[in-house]
């Protein structure tokens, strides 16, 4: 098993606390607490940095650093995984009004994938905008395990998800090195490249989990 926190931001991001070398060094201390994390994806906020190289530090703590990135759209924010040239050049990742629908379209057109962010997000998430009569029949992966929710919003991507027959993935959405990792996706075979996690979200065969659930579990004691 495979574990990957498929959202999670950097300095990078205009409102995050952490470096991409804290979060790693923060895995670490999950680590020798018994805790499994083998990846993080890189998801700043309407940007891609392509040149940016994590490759020395990735080898450093032992941790596979992908990246991809978070949009806004009309219809709340999207994960977008396997960023390509073709893409950037196709879509404009700073435009905050972008249609939805051609995002995916766009993705899928370009070797990538789009996936709707915390989806059941009070205010901003796809449950939002469908309740309004917004229209995504080509919908078949929703984030629905979110590390950075409130009370009630991860339940209603569960509904979502229930409702559709959709697969989940989970991320922490961490800003700030003590929230990395919270919530993890698992595959079932390692993923070392932007590429292999795109073909791995076509397989189908992941599923969300917290943190907790990775830990072994402790001996009972048989003491008398």
């Amino acid at each position: 098993m495979f574990l990957l926190d498929m959202h999670c931001h950097s300095v990078a991001s205009d409102d995050a606390r952490a470096t991409v070398e804290q979060y790693l060094r923060w895995i670490q201390v999950l680590r020798g607490r018994g805790y499994q994390v083998d990846s993080i994806v890189l998801t700043e906020h309407r940007r891609f940095d392509g040149a940016a190289d994590y490759t020395p530090l990735a080898r450093r703590y032992g941790v596979v650093v992908l990246k991809g990135s978070e949009v806004d759209t009309r219809w709340g924010h999207f994960l977008v995984y396997g960023v390509t040239d073709a893409l950037l050049r196709a879509v404009d990742f700073t435009d905050v009004q972008m249609d939805a629908r051609r995002l995916m379209e766009e993705a899928r057109r370009h070797g990538a994938m789009a996936i709707p962010a915390h989806p059941g997000r009070f205010g901003i998430g796809l449950v939002e905008f469908l309740a309004r009569g917004a229209e995504v029949p080509d919908l078949e992966i929703i984030e629905v395990l979110n590390g950075g929710s409130r009370r009630g919003e991860n339940e209603r991507a569960e509904a979502l998800l229930r409702e559709r027959h959709l697969k989940g993935i989970a991320g922490s959405d961490a800003h700030f090195v003590s929230t990395i990792a919270t919530c993890l996706t698992a595959f079932p075979h390692p993923i070392h490249s932007e590429g292999e996690l795109v073909e791995a979200l076509r397989a189908g065969e992941f599923r969300p989990l917290r943190l907790e659930e990775t830990a072994p579990t402790p001996l009972r004691n048989t003491t008398k």
